[in-house]
């Protein structure tokens, strides 16, 4: 990591401190129990998951619910340290009926993988955005990743594209609850790269669909590195790593 994107022990320790202050005035949300499936469940284009599997989805869902309560506490305290703005919040779990979709489709395109081997490899049914200006972007999401590294959030997953020549621009990454062990995704973005993201998710959609021609794919993909050339690259944000592990304070 280069030192204008690490963060050092002694800011870690700060960065830390502050957040749990924060962490303890935010407090946590209150979880909604998942009712018992009786049945199975069927969707488009021939998916479905018997009964067994079906009740196996849900009871993945309450524990992914329950998760979050501590997962975004600390997503907002390093909001708050970190001087981001949190997009989306109300979409930071993902529908029963996504994860079902999600899962029957693995099923389907694996044949012989159980659900749990499905389930295992879901890392967005708990995820969130967070946004800078250009200007503290990269700054930002160094002290945001800090303290979430700090309380103990293991990062499983970092993919930074902002140093692409074409396509999508943006930092997604993945990270593993400490307690839980529940998967969770936070993605840091600008707002001009947000509104890329938006505006091109139907063409990716569209592009992703197996009935969709070759020719018409190229279009897609024509239009979506257009959208994202036009998005800024902060200042120093292709070069952002993963942060460096920290001391977990006491009581977390």
């Amino acid at each position: 990591m280069t030192s204008s994107t690490s963060a050092a022990p002694a800011i870690g320790r700060i960065l830390t401190a502050t957040a749990l202050t924060a962490a303890l005035a935010l407090g946590a949300g209150t979880a909604v129990a998942a009712g018992p499936a009786d049945e199975g469940w069927k969707g488009e284009g021939g998916l479905a998951l018997n009964a067994a599997d079906n009740a196996e989805v849900d009871a993945y869902a309450d524990r992914a619910k329950r998760a979050e309560e501590a997962i975004g506490t600390d997503v907002r305290a390093a909001a708050l340290v970190s001087g981001a703005e949190l997009i989306g919040y109300e979409h930071r779990l993902k529908s029963p009926d996504s994860l079902k979709r999600k899962v029957a489709t693995s099923l389907k395109e694996h044949p012989g993988q159980t659900v749990d081997a499905a389930l295992a490899g879901l890392t967005d049914a708990v995820r969130y955005t967070l946004q800078w200006p250009d200007g503290t972007y990269t700054e930002g999401v160094a002290a945001a990743s800090a303290v979430l590294s700090a309380w103990g959030n293991d990062n499983t997953k970092w993919s930074n594209t902002w140093g692409r020549s074409s396509g999508y621009k943006g930092l997604n990454t993945g990270w593993r609850a400490p307690r839980s062990g529940q998967l969770f995704e936070v993605q840091f973005h600008t707002p001009a790269s947000k509104h890329a993201q938006e505006v091109t998710h139907l063409l990716y959609e569209e592009q992703r669909l197996p009935s969709t021609t070759p020719a018409r794919k190229r279009e897609l993909q024509a239009r979506q590195d257009a959208e994202f050339a036009a998005v800024p690259v902060p200042r120093g944000a292709e070069r952002l790593n993963p942060p460096a592990p920290l001391p977990v304070p006491a009581g977390r």
